[in-house]
């Protein structure tokens, strides 16, 4: 099979980044990758441009990786709370999971994707919880959610215990 060298001008998914420097097929190149300017064969005269999307690309990661701290920061200090309907003792019905909490950070104000909020499990008790938030690649932020009942919980044995004292 005959492959070519070629420059990435802007990402593409599956083969690299912007200024990754990759061998495909060549049918590949010609067909998709050239004519749609993502990509330039590799040549001598070429090699500057090579440095600048390298330099260019540094920059921008850093950049990114900056926005993502910052944000990571702001999502530490956000408390989240969610009120559920509750049976008897306190048993929750459903679970909350991570379209619940992603709902609740868009009212916050976040944009994040639902698929970077990480739950070990869907959430079956009231009480507080923690989770993982991936904002980016290199920065993760640990959350704590609070699971509250909507309604007032009340205890089935504590009736009963009621009921006889009040015979006596």
């Amino acid at each position: 099979m005959a492959t070519s060298e070629v420059l990435l001008i802007e990402a593409v998914e599956g083969l690299g980044g912007e200024g990754d420097q990759v061998t495909v097929k060549a049918g590949f190149a010609r067909n998709f990758l050239l004519p749609t300017k993502k990509a330039i064969p590799v040549n001598r005269s070429n090699r500057k441009q090579i440095e600048a999307l390298k330099d260019r690309r540094a920059k921008r990661e850093a950049k990114e990786i900056d926005d993502a701290k910052a944000q990571a920061a702001k999502l530490s200090e956000t408390q989240i709370g969610i009120a559920v309907k509750t049976g008897e003792a306190g048993r929750m019905f459903g679970a909350v999971t991570s379209v619940h909490i992603h709902e609740k950070l868009v009212e916050a104000g976040y944009e994040i994707d639902r698929k970077k909020i990480h739950l070990e499990q869907p959430i079956k008790e009231l009480g507080q919880h923690t989770f993982t938030v991936k904002v980016h690649a290199e920065v993760e932020v640990e959350m704590k959610i609070d699971v509250v009942s909507e309604n007032p919980i009340v205890e089935p044995e504590a009736e009963e215990g009621e009921a006889a004292a009040d015979a006596e």
